[in-house]
């Protein structure tokens, strides 16, 4: 084993009994992997499921769990009872991460870790601040370790096509700041990836819910091969999803921007 994961479990050793935080995603995977290796029992696996959380991200963690041995704890942290979650404010994230780990500390007495890796630093993240309410470690953090580091431990972790999973936030990341989160349009945005990804198989592809608009971004490759007639199929596919979920703005196109629906408070 590699000398990151080395200095990674003795972390963890050194922590003691934990409850790992795990969305379905390589980091908070990985981080299981590790602490199950290095505590065995001593570590337990907290999946929370509602509505902005993908079903394949649980379906993901809960295959791994089986394959490995995981003790795996799957719960409502009941995000969508939180009128301060449902508003969509620019700290969405914050009422998120209080409800998740306010949730765990309730089901567990063990210290709560997350999959926060170094990188996660470089931006403005309010579950950070909910995680410090909570006292939640970060053991990548601890050790220095990055997204790339990560991707080489799940391979190393016996991970499998877990280390190349590309980045996939929450559903709620795909709705615009200050627009309500609802689980229908949720669910629609969802159907609306899934279907241009299997008539694209684009390398990435988010579904935007803005005010105005609801906007598909597509990796450059994937947008310059989207040519008509499929564009103008693919649109009124994509539209009749949404209007199912009652959204009734146009579909358009446009190049991915990572967190563009994210709108930042102003300094």
């Amino acid at each position: 084993m590699s000398f990151p994961a080395e200095r990674l479990e003795h972390v963890l050793r050194g922590i003691g009994p934990v409850a790992v935080a795990i969305s379905g995603g390589v980091d908070s995977l990985t981080l299981a992997a590790a602490a199950h290796r290095a505590l065995g029992e001593d570590a337990m696996m907290h999946h929370a499921t509602s509505p902005a959380v993908p079903p394949e991200a649980t379906r993901r963690t809960r295959e791994l769990a089986e394959k490995f041995g995981w003790a795996l704890d799957v719960f409502d942290a009941g995000e969508f009872s939180d009128p301060a979650y449902r508003a969509n404010p620019a700290n969405r994230c914050f009422f998120c991460k209080t409800n998740l780990y306010g949730a765990m500390a309730g089901r567990t007495g063990r210290t709560l870790v997350s999959g926060t890796n170094l990188d996660d630093l470089s931006d403005w993240r309010p579950g950070l601040e909910a995680a410090r309410d909570h006292g939640v470690r970060h053991p990548f953090v601890e050790v220095g370790i990055d997204k790339n580091t990560v991707r080489q431990l799940a391979a190393a972790y016996g991970l499998g096509a877990v280390a190349e999973l590309p980045a996939a936030p929450c559903l709620s990341s795909r709705i615009e700041t200050g627009l309500r989160i609802e689980a229908p349009v949720l669910a629609a945005a969802h159907a609306a990836e899934r279907l241009v990804g299997a008539r694209l198989s684009p390398r990435t592809v988010r579904c935007r819910v803005r005010a105005a608009a609801v906007v598909v971004e597509l990796d450059p490759a994937s947008l310059a091969a989207l040519e008509e007639p499929g564009r103008g199929e693919l649109q009124e596919e994509i539209a009749r999803l949404m209007r199912r979920a009652g959204v009734t703005h146009d579909v358009a196109f446009a190049p991915y921007r990572a967190g563009s629906a994210f709108l930042r408070p102003s300094a």
